[in-house]
């Protein structure tokens, strides 16, 4: 179908056939990802959006498109406001937009394998009292109309050695199974494609930028583990890996599994697993006992290879950001470098290395106004010049077999000088960045608390940002990880009470944009530790930097930091000529010297 109006039309002609009068598609697949396989990627085909997060909702006169502040710009770039309704999360959700605008008796569908359990309950509410249904679908009607739709990912599944991940799968699932006896169950599902990963240590390619391969675990009491995976998935090296105690199974043959597990009390997790898995527990008579699933505490606490592993890929990564930095400051004041040119020229350092085997995420790659969409993604319509004399805004990362890295610099494209506006709001995001990374608080701080480190400069000066200040990254897997973050309890997030521990990756990453102009954004990442204080009445933590790579200096106003924020400056880039500069050479190296120069007043 040639455009999204036709898309539109068609699933409203599906929905008829099957005695629908809505439908809802969020972004998800059967495994709750944040970044999802070519196969699951419904409503970016059926409305244009290209971001991580949102939900469609289909009626037969009226459809809506649900997002929150991340993409509050590029939604309505992408999305046509003729055929859609812009709604923003936490102001509202799905579900009470449903109970607003659904016809009495209508009767709603929904992909239960796309869904959590809890959001079906709210939805379901929700309906009853506009006398309406929500309907579980036995096939997608998105999928019926979605002709040319890919088949998911054949890419075989693949072993993670030991020395990068530090501690065996049988190891990993027999702190599972201690679990299960602790809880007196009598297995868990694993369905979070993550979680499968670093349960078993084995990764894949079947999601872009996310080293994971499409699979279920059923893990027992007794020790014995049930992989569900696409038989052509596996080669004779991931057989003699798993071993004995883990069973291969056909995907396709997981739901009947789980029918089959009558009178047996097995956990599930209501965050990362679907309605389906729920359903099929039910009606095989299984008993369900809600529980976070075991092994995301775990693969939050890196342990010490883990930890070596990902300072080891900051530093390669490190050194190729500053040849990025330095190849911008040369050849942008040009005015012929655009954003899809320097996100290609930037992956090539990082190739460079020889050690790449995917970027973490998509390069966003920001020029003048575009760096002000929180989440942009350059395409070929919205590539632009990285103009002489503006900001630029670059959030990138790269996926290596030691560690996944995630960082954000804001970069001044000369000749000419930055407004006052631009320094100002760039060193106030900077002072909040600071104000983070040297932060010391007890045990069972939470997320929440925290956040106001990195914004209280923004709102001093009355502005703010609407986006986390802080995730979770793996260990050569997602660059979004929970459970811990760093952000506002607004919309009731899900890891922002979750207690911040020794072993935790997470990013520092405070920002400020201004719609149709710039976006500023700093990021770097930092590892939870414990921290000695002579004196201290209890057990204290604080953050290890570990990404490396210059700040911009053109953007800073010394006027308004503090001499200990000035002397964070100079020991972090200190540190960043230490570990980057014998990466470097010839006119990269003197920019790299330069750049990291003492900064002081005047």
């Amino acid at each position: 179908m040639s455009t999204y109006e036709d898309r539109l039309k068609a699933l409203r002609e599906q929905l008829k056939t099957d005695r629908l009068d809505g439908f809802v598609v969020p972004i998800c697949d059967e495994h709750m990802s944040e970044y999802v396989g070519a196969y699951a990627q419904r409503l970016a085909w059926l409305t244009g959006f290209g971001g991580s997060a949102g939900t469609a909702v289909v009626l037969p006169e009226e459809a809506a498109i649900f997002v929150d502040g991340r993409y509050t710009l590029q939604v309505r770039e992408q999305v046509d406001g003729k055929d859609w309704q812009y709604q923003s999360v936490p102001k509202t959700s799905v579900a009470a937009w449903l109970k607003d605008h659904a016809a009495n008796g209508a009767r709603i569908g929904y992909d239960p394998w796309v869904h959590t359990k809890t959001w079906v309950e709210t939805a379901t509410k929700a309906l009853a009292e506009k006398g309406a249904e929500l309907v579980a679908v036995e096939r997608n009607p998105l999928d019926a109309v979605w002709t040319d739709r890919p088949a998911p990912s054949p890419a075989l599944m693949m072993v993670h050695p030991d020395e990068f991940t530090g501690q065996s799968s049988a190891e990993k699932r027999a702190a599972v199974s201690d679990w299960l006896t602790e809880k007196g169950l009598d297995a868990t599902i694993v369905s979070a494609l993550d979680s499968v990963a670093w349960l078993f240590n084995v990764r894949g390619s079947d999601v872009d930028r996310t080293p994971v391969a499409l699979s279920f675990a059923v893990v027992g009491q007794d020790g014995i583990a049930d992989l569900y995976v696409a038989p052509e998935k596996i080669d004779d090296a991931v057989r003699q890996h798993l071993g004995n105690a883990v069973r291969i199974h056909d995907r396709k043959d997981f739901e009947p599994a789980l029918k089959s597990l009558s009178g047996k009390k097995i956990a599930v997790d209501p965050e990362h697993a679907v309605s389906a898995i729920f359903a099929a527990l039910q009606a095989g008579g299984a008993t369900v006992v809600e529980l976070r699933d075991p092994t995301i505490l775990a693969k939050a606490l890196k342990n010490p290879v883990e930890q070596a592993g990902h300072r080891a890929a900051q530093r390669r990564d490190g050194a190729a950001l500053s040849r990025f930095l330095h190849w911008v400051s040369v050849e942008a004041p040009k005015g012929n470098v655009t954003e899809l040119s320097a996100a290609e020229k930037l992956q090539s350092f990082r190739a460079a290395t020889g050690k790449l085997k995917d970027l973490s995420f998509d390069t966003i790659s920001g020029a003048g106004p575009n760096g002000a969409v929180v989440h942009y993604r350059v395409s070929e319509e919205t590539n632009r010049t990285l103009e002489p004399s503006s900001i630029y805004l670059v959030d990138s990362g790269g996926q290596y077999l030691d560690g996944t890295t995630d960082v954000t610099r804001t970069v001044w494209v000369g000749p000419g000088e930055p407004t006052a506006e631009m320094k100002d709001r760039f060193t106030r995001v900077l002072k909040g960045h600071i104000a983070l990374a040297r932060a010391v608080f007890p045990v069972g701080t939470r997320g929440t608390q925290l956040d106001t480190l990195a914004r209280q400069f923004l709102w001093a000066a009355g502005v703010d940002y609407a986006h986390g200040t802080g995730h979770g990254v793996g260990s050569f897997l997602a660059v979004h990880e929970g459970p811990q973050r760093i952000a506002t309890s607004a919309g009731g997030q899900a890891g922002t009470e979750e207690p911040l521990a020794a072993g935790m990756f997470i990013s520092n990453e405070p920002g400020y944009y201004k719609a149709g102009e710039f976006g500023i954004r700093i990021e770097n990442l930092i590892l939870v530790e414990p921290r000695e204080i002579e004196g201290a009445e209890g057990e204290y933590l604080g953050f290890e930097t570990l990404t490396y790579a210059p700040i911009e200096r053109a953007l800073v106003d010394t006027e308004i930091m503090t001499r200990d924020e000035l002397r964070w400056w100079d020991d972090y880039h200190a540190k960043v000529l230490e570990i980057v500069g014998p990466q470097l050479d010839g006119e990269a190296r003197y920019w790299l010297e330069a750049a990291c120069a003492p900064l002081t007043r005047g």
